[in-house]
Order: structure tokens, then sequence, then C-alpha cells
């Protein structure tokens, strides 16, 4: 990847239900963030109102950059999956952002995720280092679930692997999730991984756990499920968010079987670091090495948490800089 240094840019990275943007500059060959905001996605009814304001308050007023954003790019424009905002390449440029590059957020969580500070990462098991010049994984859940890798090789080149695998169907690991399943199938017929492992998700999961238990459950909130099973990991919704960190675990062994991510699988999005001890105690390294006869491959893979509240903006920021 080279790198033009001097430039100040726009960095951004766009979600469901939080944007965060920063100005980037690059410094002894790393980004560095400063005047970061961050806001709720409804306070501006259009994207472009969102990153004006932005630039608005900002004293040096970046030339180009890079946003990240929650869903699928097509030819310079997305429709945010979780969210009602369009956001295109064009419209930005009318902002006098020249260029300006949108890329999906967790392809630019895989360029942030090596340059995390370790004080930033918080392992749950394995080695302390997968094997170099592999490909590392990054996934995780917030409001939606996204996936995504980054390539590398001997010759120290990358490239970062965009995907939408949160949309790939949920592959049950014991009875109790086959009933989870043919539960969620007569809402959705199909059902992916996202429909579980988010926040949405996590309450639909507590209620097919309730109907299996063949009880009712008044909650309608994922934050009180997360609330109620740190306070008591004993409880019902205890129960569910294990099943959660469960899950979570097979999903991320079964997309570092797929990339070859023996580099390491780092779990990113808003969810993680809020249950991190809950999650550390759970049973989500079991069921990551609980691959068969890969077991042995996949004991070898550290598994991390990204505790860096701006990795994706780390990430944006190398892209940027390399355009």
């Amino acid at each position: 990847m080279t790198v033009n240094w001097d430039r100040t840019l726009l960095v951004g990275d766009v979600g469901g239900t939080n944007a965060r943007f920063a100005i980037a500059h690059m410094i002894e060959g790393r980004p560095v963030l400063e005047h970061h905001e961050s806001f709720p996605a409804e306070r501006y009814p259009t994207f472009l109102e969102g990153v004006k304001a932005f630039i608005d308050g900002c004293e040096v007023k970046p030339t180009g950059g890079v946003i990240a954003v929650a869903g699928a790019v097509t030819d310079g424009e997305i429709d945010l999956t979780n969210s009602p905002w369009r956001v295109s390449e064009t419209e930005l440029g009318t902002l006098g952002l020249e260029p300006v590059r949108l890329i999906n957020d967790f392809e630019a969580l895989a360029w942030g995720a090596p340059i995390v500070p370790p004080s930033e990462l918080a392992s749950l098991g394995g080695p302390e280092e997968g094997a170099p010049h592999s490909a590392i994984a990054v996934l995780g859940p917030g409001t939606g679930f996204g996936v995504s890798a980054l390539v590398r090789d001997q010759h120290g080149n990358e490239i970062a692997m965009p995907s939408e695998g949160g949309h790939a169907c949920f592959a049950p690991g014991d009875p109790v999730e086959d009933e989870i399943l043919r539960i969620l199938r007569r809402r959705y017929d199909r059902v992916s991984i996202e429909r579980l492992i988010c926040g949405p998700g996590l309450l639909n999961m507590h209620r097919a756990l309730a109907e299996i238990d063949g009880r009712e459950t008044h909650i309608d909130d994922p934050a009180q499920i997360t609330a109620e099973a740190l306070e008591d990991p004993r409880s019902q919704c205890g129960a569910t968010l294990a099943r959660f960190c469960a899950i979570l675990g097979a999903v991320a062994g079964d997309i570092a079987l797929t990339t070859g991510a023996r580099g390491g699988i780092y779990i990113a999005g808003g969810i993680a670091p809020r249950i991190l001890p809950f999650l550390k105690a759970s049973p989500f390294r079991e069921r990551f090495e609980r691959k068969g006869r890969f077991q042995d491959y996949m004991a070898a893979i550290p598994t991390r948490v990204i505790l860096h509240k701006h990795a994706a903006l780390l990430g944006a920021a190398r892209v940027a800089f390399a355009a």
C-alpha cells in the first residue's frame, strides 16, 4: 500500500444507529485521528446533511476522504441495511470532497484491526499470536452482523475482502438451536446469522427460548436482556446471552475456516465490549474450537475483542491515505 501522507482527510464510520466522523492525518507512518464527533443517525434527515454539519465544524477543511458504511457498496452508492439513509460518492463530491470513497464498514475494520494497540484488545482464548502472514478475519454483532477479512502474504502485501457474511444462513449446533431455527423460520422463512447474532437478534433468540421452555416473556428491548444477564447470569436472560455467545463462537469458527484466518479472529461491533466478562466466561471459545477433525487447527487461532472505539476510522484512514 503506497501512502500519500501530506493531506487532511475526512474519515467516517456510519452504522445503523450512529455516525462517527474524524479528521485524519498520517504521522510517522500511522494514521492519527482528531476532531472526533459522534451522533445518532436519526439526528439528520439525510446523510449529506450530517457530513456537512461535521465539516462546517472543522477549522481545517478536509479535501477528500473515506467513509465506511454498514452495507454493500455498489457503483459508489449504498442503501444502509439497517438505516433509512442513502449515501453516494457523487453527492459527497458536492461538499468539496474530491476524491471521496465509500467502503463497507467491516472492510474498514479489516484494515484497522492489525494497527489497533495491544492495550485495546482483549483475548477470548487461543495463543498470543496467530500464524504470521496469514489472513485475519473481523466479525461482530451490533445493530447488524458484519464480516470481513484481510488477506496477507509473506511479502507484506494486503488486501481487504468486504463481504455480507452476516446474511449467510444460520447453522444450528445442537437440538436447542435446531428448535430456535424452526421457530424463526415461521417468521423469516430463511434465517440468517444476523437474525440471531445482533441487537434485534438477541430479542429473537430470547423469545424463541421462552417458547421452547413453554413460558411467556414480556421483554421487548435487547438492552434489558443484556442488563439482566449481567446482573444475574443464572437468570433466563443469562441463559439467552450465554446462548448468544455460544452461537457467536460457532459462527466465528466457521468464518475462520471459510477465510483461512489463521492469523487471528477479531470480534468488533458494539455488543462484545459491553459484555466482555460474560463473554470470556461463556462457551464462546469452546464452540469456536469445536470443529470436529479441525479442532487442532482452530486451537491455534487467537480470538480477540476490539475495544478501540474508532478502529473502523483507523482502517478508513489507511485506505484514504493510500488513494
